[in-house]
């Protein structure tokens, strides 16, 4: 069954029945992204706590009912979702926090939270009868796209700024989609898979364009409150690029509480890195968005213009958040803490959160008194190249016992 009641306009507010919009508000034009809404009350008799208990399928398919697609053919996608969450005990221990969990979605299929996405969008352009399924991405959703497209026989052409670190271009490559390499950054991928987009009638995976992106973005919040006995942490930390994927995360959490699962909406810490922060910016300011450059390793949160700006906003805002920026240094520091700490790898944009959730808590915003999740967003195999800058190279080493026992010694291992 279908709970769609319309779509609401997240700048004028105007609501329209579902067949009645296809991507943005008619009125307010490409800026007039829109939210998907549903029969709550109704939703209520189907998702309860008893739902859950039963259900088997441990993917983000079990939230089907609030996903807004037609079930046919979630038995044929790969299995996206429901990811670890590890319960912190060393960096908890070192950051003197009370409760720190880590939601792992680099264990996605394709190695990134955007599989949450892709899933939907996959099964919203065979539902739609599209012949080609496109996006412009810095990489991951790329990547992402191309391989649940690959796995339901879909054609895909994806856009990519030249800065797609090597990791996630080989993965679009190795998935079989067409490959269009912009010579520009994401501004010139986005523009131009636009035009593409709309000359050859493909589907519109653009997650700022495509409001169902945000349904499949939003169950990692319900996956997590799940997790958790539906008893979510204080804080639940993000990194932002365009914006999607905090709304996203919002928006998980919002609904569950409408639905009477949990008691209350986390509050959410939005982090960006100082070498692209317009969130922030804005926030510091108290002003309008303004173009950034986009100037840091981490690539995927590397959006110099957000394309889901109030979503973004309004997360934060209306969970009486906070935002807050990080340098490319103390990311790097994260990688490698997170690392060591938890066994956990994850890319740049992954673990700015960590790093965001570490300057938090010397602010003050944080208090060491209170619970967190944050959610590392994807796997660090995806950009080795900045990895090997957390690391310290190790010598090479004859095959020498004794000349061993001298680093052994050095590493403080014997």
């Amino acid at each position: 069954m279908n709970y769609i009641t319309g779509y609401r306009c997240t700048v004028c507010g105007k609501i329209f029945k579902p067949g009645e919009v296809e991507l943005t508000c008619p009125i307010c034009g490409e800026k007039g992204i829109l939210d998907v809404e549903y029969d709550y009350e109704a939703l209520k008799k189907v998702l309860t706590k008893e739902y859950f208990a039963k259900n088997t399928n441990y993917s983000m398919w079990r939230y089907a009912p609030l996903m807004g697609i037609k079930e046919d053919h979630i038995d044929e996608m790969l299995r996206i979702g429901w990811t670890p969450l590890v319960k912190s005990h060393n960096l908890a221990k070192e950051l003197g926090l009370k409760e720190l969990y880590i939601k792992d979605d680099g264990l996605n299929p394709s190695g990134s939270s955007k599989d949450r996405a892709s899933g939907v969008a996959v099964l919203k352009a065979i539902e739609a009868g599209a012949k080609v399924i496109s996006c412009s991405s810095t990489g991951n959703a790329a990547s992402s796209c191309a391989c649940h497209a690959a796995h339901m026989g879909l054609p895909a052409v994806i856009f990519v700024p030249k800065r797609a670190p090597i990791g996630k271009l080989t993965q679009i490559s190795l998935y079989g989609a067409t490959l269009v390499v912009v010579d520009g950054d994401y501004k010139a991928a986005f523009k131009l898979s636009k035009e593409a987009i709309n000359r050859h009638h493909w589907y519109n995976r653009n997650a700022a364009i495509n409001p169902f992106m945000v349904e499949g973005k939003k169950t990692v919040s319900l996956e997590i409150a799940e997790q958790l006995k539906f008893k979510p942490t204080d804080w639940v930390v993000a990194s932002v690029g365009d914006g999607c994927t905090i709304g996203g995360v919002y928006k998980g959490f919002d609904e569950l509480h409408k639905l009477g699962l949990i008691d209350r909406v986390p509050r959410i810490l939005g982090v960006q890195s100082t070498g692209c922060e317009p969130f922030v910016v804005a926030s510091r300011n108290n002003e309008p968005l303004k173009e950034c450059e986009e100037n840091t390793i981490a690539d995927s949160i590397a959006v110099g213009i957000p394309r889901n700006p109030l979503k973004a906003l309004r997360a934060v805002s209306k969970s009486n958040g906070r935002w807050i920026s990080v340098s490319d240094e103390k990311i790097l520091e994260a990688m490698g803490e997170l690392g060591r700490k938890e066994g956990i790898f994850g890319e740049p944009a992954g673990v700015t959160c960590l790093a965001g959730l570490k300057e938090a808590l010397n602010q003050g915003i944080i208090q060491k008194d209170e619970s967190v999740t944050i959610i590392i967003t994807g796997n660090g195999l995806k950009d080795p190249a900045n990895a090997q800058k957390a690391i310290e190279k190790p010598p090479l080493m004859e095959a020498d016992i004794n000349k061993l026992d001298i680093y052994l010694k050095e590493k403080g291992v014997i």
